[in-house]
């Protein structure tokens, strides 16, 4: 454990030329761009590119042919938030040509390590795609919730996920006349009764939210900077 200031990025050069000689690739992961561009453009990328090893950089205004040259660089400089979200479209993706990370995972050194695993952690990374669903169901589940009481579900508000009670979840199996909510028929159901539970009761407007009336989206606001999530309409 190295404190602020006593060279941790001169010495992550080393584990990290060493395991990019394996022929593997090695991902360096920070916090935000402006360190993941100051590292490659500045002399640290110089030092291992004067070691004959090629250097990407994965930021968001990359297009697609751009993280896909990024991702088969030897080493790789990223941010925690993008890597989570090209994993989360890789896996998404019908057709093997289309993946941005074609090469396998294997080694990576990650700055500032207990705000991304921990801090950041709570912080979902949410990935949207548009889909045939009827408004009719998203306006029932928004129906449904608003009758609810205190009693009829439970809220972790440090995480943020709330949960219907048993007495809840009669009271829903009741409104939308079924048998069991937790049935695989009624997956899509449940689904909307999650969202339209949180969206009520654990999201905020402006402080967790953003609505952007223009383009017709709500974006989730980032705790940590203040900045909506790109790509992450709702």
């Amino acid at each position: 454990e190295m404190k602020t200031g006593e060279g941790k990025t001169l010495t992550a050069i080393m584990p990290a030329y060493l395991n990019a000689l394996s022929g593997n690739p090695v991902h360096i992961v920070t916090v935000n761009e402006y360190l993941a561009k100051r590292e490659f453009e500045g002399s640290i990328g110089d030092v291992f590119r004067f070691l004959g090893m090629t250097v990407g950089l994965n930021t968001k205004d990359k297009d697609h042919a751009q993280k896909q040259q990024s991702y088969l660089c030897d080493i790789l400089y990223t941010t925690n938030s993008e890597l989570g979200f090209d994993y989360l479209r890789d896996n998404m993706e019908i057709e093997a040509s289309n993946l941005v990370m074609k090469r396998p995972y294997s080694y990576a050194i990650v700055d500032e390590v207990d705000s991304i695993l921990i801090d950041e952690a709570r912080t979902p990374l949410i990935i949207s795609q548009s889909v045939k669903e009827t408004k009719n169901l998203y306006k029932e589940a928004q129906r449904f919730v608003r009758t609810l009481k205190n009693r009829h579900y439970l809220i972790e508000l440090e995480t943020k996920t709330i949960e219907l009670t048993e007495e809840g979840i009669t009271k829903a199996e009741n409104f939308f006349q079924i048998d069991n909510l937790y049935n695989v028929e009624h997956a899509s159901l449940l689904h909307h009764v999650k969202n339209a539970l949180k969206a009520a009761f654990t999201m905020h407007k402006d402080k967790d939210y953003l609505v952007d009336y223009k383009d017709g989206q709500v974006l989730i606001i980032d705790q940590f900077t203040g900045t909506c999530f790109a790509r992450t309409p709702i």
